[in-house]
């Protein structure tokens, strides 16, 4: 797929109600998704494009003081012991360093995942039993400072 067939791509969404569009062509795949914020009030070009910057911006920043909890391993992602037990952690709740976070199965042999950080988790990216890959970011966790 080539740059100006996804320019056309995303000048057809501008003009219709889709938010979200996936397309997968020849091996590769595009998502294009976006939100609409502003329905009916129209934005200059120039501020449109310096708060998508301001906010592109923050986001970074804010994504440099997450801490990213990534699998060792490829295999399969659990996020409890069993299937009936309860997750090890949900979003929003404190951990502590070397609290297990998740279980990756590799070859019949269950991997805990510990945490690496004290602090909160922000964001858990992955459903339970998909399959992982070495590097794979897992979860996101907002390190808080210690206390004493």
């Amino acid at each position: 797929m080539e740059l100006e067939d996804l320019k056309d791509l995303i000048e057809l969404l501008k003009e219709t109600d889709i938010t979200e569009l996936q397309i997968e062509k020849d091996g590769t795949k595009v998502k294009i998704k976006r939100e609409k914020i502003f329905s009916s009030m129209e934005m200059s070009v120039h501020k449109s494009k310096a708060f998508q910057e301001k906010i592109v911006a923050e986001t970074e920043e804010e994504a440099q003081r997450l801490a990213t909890i990534t699998s060792p391993i490829v295999g399969t992602f659990y996020r409890s012991p069993t299937p009936e037990a309860a997750p090890f952690v949900e979003v929003g709740i404190k951990v502590t360093k070397g609290q297990v976070l998740c279980i990756v199965e590799a070859m019949k042999l269950m991997n805990e995942i510990e945490s690496d950080v004290d602090g909160v988790v922000v964001n858990a990216l992955v459903e339970n039993g998909q399959p992982v890959e070495y590097g794979e970011p897992l979860f996101l966790i907002k390190p808080v400072e210690a206390s004493g």
